[in-house]
């Protein structure tokens, strides 16, 4: 049957998952900071670096899971109770035989890091791949009906369950495996619960005909997301095989607090706008119209929050991270271009999906993949600085073509793309050269660290959102249409 929906009701429907994403995120990404600053305070560098080891193979869920059916459900126009089953036994099928993988690999990847610990930690942390697989079919399809406060409520839960595992493990002495077990806990629980949320269960049928038909459109995504995943990991894999256990841990902490949580601003906008996306894809100046509107947005609150711990990222990780970690100030530092770079980027891949433009996604995602991985190669000569430093000079190449494409789609010019900045990036710019001037004269003042990042952090929130009322007006405007909307 047809899911399009009438406008009004996708407008509402938008706006009400927007609104639960958003309640949610403040949530998960404080709750994911807090944790892992927590986590680094009871775990050594060692300790840190070789869970990452064991996180760098197993986050091949995240691709692996449904191998991009579930995108399929939530972007057909129409579907069948076959093709709703058959995702569901294939995707059933694909995480057993990777948790199955994930255990034989596990003692050749603990020899290929030089670290026996990862062997268990892996074979463990494998069966993620089934317990995610066992409800990627459900969350699709509620996805796909815009059932977000369902979705939001369970991944709150399941993230609470997750921190008050790994803390606890990590409080008792239990090393590497806290971080396992939070990852594990988070599994269990985010599954289980989407069974109880969604009222679907899946039938004893499967069709290759509908396999067929769904997976034209989930191959180019699927490729997209392999190699998303290699690039998403190979500077992690080539620090830890080649610069060790330790430098893999401070640059995975850096990596976590800069990237992780504002490459994901864009979160909640982006899994809410997919399926209004795939509704609306007959139209694509409206989308144009959405996507930049959005990007605003999503500039307003990274640019500033980026720029800012740029400034103070010596002061951050002295008070809050320890002394033990400031061999992460300085990627901290460069990793900031890189988040800032991502996160405006997020509604692209989601836009071109709708679109069902998946080859051209592909093919981009081709070139992004080989230009990083070269800034890799070349900056692991100068350890884990370069390879930040490679990151973000091959981040400045790729995502301006990122951009382009995406404009090219919806019919818009890549110009309309950076002059949707073009109020709240002077802002930010402004507020982080006077707190910058603060910081510098407070050097010489003797004032307590931490009372110098509160102050920092002050002054510059107190400078952005006028500056933001001055320079960026439409955001006012944006904020208004959206308060009229919703009543």
């Amino acid at each position: 049957m047809s899911t399009t929906l009438a406008q009004p009701d996708l407008r509402t429907r938008v706006l009400r998952g927007l609104a639960w994403k958003g309640a949610s995120q403040v949530f998960l990404q404080s709750s994911r900071i807090v944790v892992a600053l927590v986590l680094a305070r009871l775990l050594s560098p060692h300790a840190y670096g070789v869970a990452g080891m064991v996180l760098v193979v197993t986050s091949l869920v995240l691709v692996f899971a449904d191998v991009a059916l579930g995108a399929a459900l939530v972007q057909r126009r129409s579907l069948s109770e076959r093709d709703r089953s058959t995702v569901f036994w294939t995707c059933l099928a694909v995480g057993a035989v990777f948790t199955l993988i994930g255990i034989g690999v596990a003692r050749p990847v603990a020899r290929f890091y030089g670290e026996p610990a990862v062997a268990p930690l892996l074979a463990v942390l494998s069966l993620s791949f089934f317990l995610t697989a066992l409800a990627s079919a459900q969350e699709a399809l509620l996805v796909r009906e815009f059932r977000f406060r369902s979705l939001e409520l369970r991944m709150m839960a399941a993230t609470a369950a997750g921190a008050v595992v790994g803390i606890g493990a990590a409080a008792l002495g239990y090393g590497p495996w806290a971080i396992i077990a939070q990852q594990l806990a988070i599994a269990v629980v985010s599954s289980a619960l989407v069974w109880l949320l969604s009222p679907w269960r899946p039938q004893l049928v499967f069709s290759f005909a509908s396999l067929r038909d769904l997976g034209g459109f989930s191959g180019n995504v699927f490729g997209q997301r392999v190699l998303f995943y290699l690039h998403r990991n190979a500077d992690n894999l080539l620090v830890g095989r080649f610069l060790g256990a330790a430098a893999l841990g401070a640059y995975a902490l850096a990596y976590n607090v800069m990237l992780v949580p504002f490459s994901r601003i864009a979160g909640p906008v982006q899994d809410v706008l997919f399926p209004a996306f795939s509704n609306l894809q007959d139209e694509p100046k409206r989308i144009a119209a959405i996507w930049l509107r959005a990007t605003r947005l999503v500039g307003a609150v990274s640019l500033p929050a980026l720029a800012g711990l740029v400034v103070v990222a010596p002061d951050f990780v002295h008070v809050v991270l320890g002394d033990r970690w400031s061999r992460a100030v300085p990627v901290i530092q460069i990793l900031a271009w890189v988040g800032l770079l991502q996160s405006l980027q997020t509604l692209n891949s989601n836009i071109l999906q709708a679109l069902d433009r998946t080859p051209t996604l592909l093919r981009y995602s081709i070139v992004f993949f080989v230009t990083h991985r070269a800034a890799f190669v070349v900056g692991l000569q100068w350890g884990i600085i370069g390879i930040a430093a490679g990151y973000a000079i091959s981040t400045t190449l790729v995502e301006p073509l990122y951009a382009w494409i995406t404009a090219r789609a919806v019919g818009i010019s890549v110009l309309a793309f950076a002059r949707s900045l073009a109020g709240v990036a002077p802002a930010a710019l402004v507020m982080a050269v006077c707190v910058l001037a603060l910081r510098l004269e407070l050097l010489h003042t003797g004032i307590p660290t931490s009372a110098r990042l509160g102050l920092c952090v002050l002054v510059g929130t107190v400078l952005y959102l006028p500056l933001c009322g001055v320079l960026a007006p439409e955001l006012r405007l944006e904020l208004r249409r959206l308060r009229g909307a919703e009543s």
